[in-house]
């Protein structure tokens, strides 16, 4: 968290913490991260922003309950991805869920199936510095839909978001923000599911675990629930600082640098090696090393 940030909570704070989320001050907040995530993702045409509360654990309950309609894949490849194929395991109205597992430290891939609606995996897997490539998997239909959960990767990372549906983060990492607040990235028809699915009669979705609730609020610039407004404004304050730094393309080079570093002198170390093997599969913004165990590390 940048010392600009606080300074700017510090003084804007006073204008809007203790606010009602439903008030303009607040709703300003929303509207500068809504348009500076657009701005910084490139969205496509018809691709929302859309926030709520509880972080990115909420998102895989209101992604096995608003997104996924009877059947997911999951790539799981460390603690992470584990945990939402974990949710989708034991969801009652879904059907046992397709798992491509890869041993910590590797990558599995996406593998077309026709009896899965929705393929899942991190961008970043956190706890092992794998990151995976983001694009459909090949001979994949169009009512398939792509969950990408990027909250270690993204602010971090270049990304096509036109090859998911569901880009979702919380803001604490890149963002230089604090946790218990949600952002997706949706496309069409990511938005066109949550809606049917919800206005079944057959699937009872809690208020608060309601993505077209989120969708609808969002488009208020505001969230369901009252959110951290400290959260708002250091998000804020951030987003449109790394757009004026050059956006996501300085930053995934700022990352590539940065990591790049540390790879190459695990490289002229002896005693230090990448836990990833594959140079392909190494994170540029999670780096991890195993240390010799006669060091203390």
């Amino acid at each position: 968290i940048r010392d600009a940030q606080m300074d700017v909570l510090a003084g804007l704070g006073r204008s809007v913490m203790g606010t009602s989320h439903r008030q303009a001050p607040v709703k300003q907040l929303v509207s500068r991260i809504r348009s500076g995530l657009a701005e910084m993702f490139a969205l496509p045409e018809g691709y929302e922003v859309v926030l709520g509360n509880g972080g990115s654990t909420a998102f895989w309950d209101i992604a096995a309950l608003g997104l996924v309609r009877s059947r997911a894949q999951h790539l799981v490849f460390g603690e992470f991805s584990q945990k939402f194929a974990t949710e989708t395991t034991a969801a009652p109205h879904l059907a046992a869920p397709e798992i491509v597992r890869a041993e910590p430290g590797s990558l599995p891939a996406p593998v077309a199936r026709q009896d899965v609606d929705a393929y899942a995996w991190p961008h970043n897997e956190t706890s092992t510095g794998v990151m995976a490539p983001v694009r459909r998997p090949e001979g994949a239909g169009a009512e398939q839909l792509v969950l990408i959960d990027a909250t270690s990767a993204a602010g971090g990372a270049a990304v096509d978001i036109s090859e998911t549906d569901a880009y979702y983060f919380a803001p604490q990492k890149a963002f230089a923000s604090e946790g218990g607040l949600w952002v997706a990235l949706l496309s069409p028809a990511a938005i066109e599911r949550a809606q049917r699915l919800e206005a079944g009669t057959d699937r009872w979705v809690p208020a608060f675990l309601s993505l077209t609730s989120a969708i609808d609020n969002s488009r208020k610039d505001q969230t369901l629930n009252t959110p951290a407004v400290a959260t708002l404004v250091l998000l804020a304050e951030q987003i449109e600082w790394m757009n004026q730094q050059g956006g996501l393309a300085w930053a995934d080079a700022r990352t590539r640098a940065t990591s790049s570093m540390l790879y190459e002198w695990a490289a002229r170390r002896p005693e230090v090696a990448p836990f990833v093997a594959d140079p392909a599969a190494r994170s540029q913004v999670v780096t991890t090393f195993d240390i010799d165990e006669e060091i203390d590390a």
